[in-house]
């Protein structure tokens, strides 16, 4: 029997197709979070305007939920659709392009400055990425500075499991034990995980590394970015496996046919909670 409060975070990424909004951070509140996770996507967030990373920290001044950590841009765009943009990629062979999705993320981990967030989840490369040990050698030498800017500000940097050959959970497990860069962690992602090697698989494997999560579902077919419990994954399985500590975050993607509401997150943070406790 789990002793510890499900730690209730909602990803931002279900509305990454709009401008951030006081609105949506209300509704993630009604939802029953006490946290968020803000997706850095231009159109979205605007993480390089001193404008809006001011105007995100007063929000979060003035109220209880809580920036708990922002998700590292994936490109750089500045409309909306997130494969619109050149690919932010630390793993990037080319060095020019290289340094250039460096300094991305360090746009990234100054809102920390004036908002401050715990963990920065960050993507090796992209889903087409071959696990070329050259990339591996890239990623380290992006790491090596980038963990210490984090630092700096207060903030861990949590490498994500992304579909592809590349960020697996097996290879992001051999990658921190191998490199050992300080603080270095990982971020679970279930829906990821799913498709391959399975959920229960890899979270087993990136137990231990692990301090945060993205927590969706779908069919063992495509990356649907469901509620849990509306697709194929074994929560139950998955959810004992899991750490108590760890904090939920939910990441959804807008559903055209059934559009999200807060009581229906509310509803998928009771149910992990339920099956947390039972398993």
């Amino acid at each position: 029997m789990a002793t510890v409060p499900l730690r209730r975070i909602l990803s931002t990424y279900h509305w990454v197709q709009q401008k951030l909004t006081s609105a949506m951070l209300d509704d993630a509140a009604r939802a029953g979070a006490e946290g968020v996770e803000v997706f850095c996507a231009a159109y979205h967030f605007n993480y390089r305007s001193p404008e809006s990373v001011r105007e995100l920290g007063d929000w979060f001044t003035g109220h209880a939920l809580k920036l708990h950590s922002l998700h590292a841009p994936t490109s750089r765009e500045s409309s909306p659709g997130r494969e619109s943009g050149a690919p932010v990629s630390i793993s990037e062979l080319e060095r020019g392009r290289r340094l250039d999705s460096v300094d991305e993320v360090k746009r990234a981990l100054e809102v920390a400055e004036k908002a401050p967030f715990e963990v920065l989840v960050l993507h090796v490369g992209t889903s087409r990425d071959e696990s070329d040990p050259r990339r591996w050698d890239a990623a380290f030498t992006s790491l090596e500075h980038l963990v210490l800017f984090a630092r700096q500000r207060g903030v861990t940097i949590a490498l994500e499991n992304t579909p592809g050959e590349l960020a697996t959970p097996a290879n992001l497990r051999h990658f921190l034990e191998d490199t050992r860069l300080p603080g270095l962690r990982l971020c679970f992602d279930s829906g990821h995980a799913h498709i391959e090697p399975g959920a229960l698989q890899g979270m087993e494997t990136m137990r231990g590394l692990a301090i945060t999560t993205h927590l969706h579902d779908n069919h063992c077919e495509k990356d649907e970015h469901l509620l849990p419990f509306a697709g194929t994954i074994e929560w139950e399985k998955l959810l004992k496996a899991m750490p108590a500590e760890l904090p939920a975050v939910i990441e959804l993607r807008e559903q055209a046919s059934k559009p999200l509401t807060p009581d229906a997150i509310r509803a998928a943070f009771d149910a992990l909670e339920k099956a947390r406790d039972n398993s």
